[in-house]
């Protein structure tokens, strides 16, 4: 009589879990959903209220989200908050990393109208050591197999935009006749004219008409499915060309942006004309280049100083 009633024991506990797991998942997809409403609500805070690029929404959101499950709690309190920037503070992350959380954070509250504040960690500055030679980059140049690979690398190197203006770069953005192209900035909108070289023109006349395109499309796209290329497929192609190159350094898309205002500093080119090519608001973001080249204030030093004697 036992054995006839153990299976029916053992039954009823099954159902009884299962029941339980269904009643658990019910109540895992309404805190998910209460936490997807939440990220919704504050991401279109943060659209209405901060000119800010999708990249940067998308990091706000990550952090807050991290937080609130870390936290277990959709609306934490000033306290609670406070105790988790402390805990932050105390770990060994990257000052950058603290201060993308910590600014995270205070909007987060200003959404929940909770106003908190907190000091930042001090950002260590990036010394540049290491930029491609002139010559260097002529072996990236000469290492494309075809005149497209040949215009997107000179483009690159010649204008020192960054990778993600170039995957949006379109055919009208090109002015042939004054060597310029047109980049709208991300922040603030606002627009700035770096300039290429007429050897750069050339090569992409020549690959316009290899590869025609009308004024709207992008000035380059994907071979097969002629798609807009994205940051990920550039950063693929520069690591490529170097390692044809034999470059031993590390390279990547914004060195080429160093390497360019380096070399133009070498060459004799003002501060302010390379703030101009690399699109800088301050001038402080350019004067970084001066610590490459010390001997150059010795020599300016030299020419410029009165004659006293």
């Amino acid at each position: 009589m036992i054995n006839d009633l153990l299976p029916i024991s053992v039954t009823f506990e099954l159902i009884q879990i299962e029941r339980f797991k269904k009643e658990l998942y019910k109540l895992l997809l309404m805190e998910e959903e209460k936490l997807r409403q939440e990220i919704e609500s504050f991401k279109k805070y943060l659209v209405l209220n901060y000119s800010l690029r999708e990249i940067t929404i998308n990091e706000h959101l990550g952090n807050i989200k991290r937080m609130m499950k870390k936290m277990d709690n959709l609306n934490p309190d000033k306290e609670e908050v406070t105790d988790y920037v402390y805990e932050l503070r105390q770990s060994n992350k990257s000052p950058s990393h603290m201060c993308n959380n910590i600014q995270s954070i205070e909007k987060f509250m200003d959404f929940k109208k909770k106003l908190v504040r907190f000091a930042k960690p001090k950002r260590q500055k990036v010394l540049l050591m290491e930029i491609l030679t002139e010559a260097e980059i002529n072996r990236m140049i000469q290492s494309t197999k075809d005149i497209k690979q040949k215009a997107m690398i000179c483009v690159l190197s010649y204008s020192g935009i960054r990778n993600r203006s170039f995957c949006h770069l379109k055919v009208k953005d090109v002015d042939f006749g004054n060597n310029q192209i047109r980049i709208t900035k991300v922040k603030g909108k606002k627009e700035y004219l770096p300039y290429i070289s007429s050897e750069c023109i050339n090569i992409l006349l020549k690959y316009l008409k290899e590869y025609p395109r009308k004024n709207e499309d992008y000035l380059f796209t994907t071979k097969i499915r002629n798609n807009q290329y994205q940051t990920s497929d550039i950063r693929k192609f520069v690591k490529v060309l170097a390692i044809r190159s034999e470059i031993e350094k590390r390279v990547y898309v914004h060195l080429l942006r160093h390497s360019l205002a380096s070399n133009m500093l070498n060459r004799g080119a003002n501060i302010i004309t390379i703030k101009n090519q690399l699109g800088h608001d301050y001038i402080a973001s350019t004067e970084q280049y001066l610590s490459l080249f010390p001997e150059r204030n010795k020599s300016e030093y030299e020419i410029y100083k009165p004659s006293y004697l």
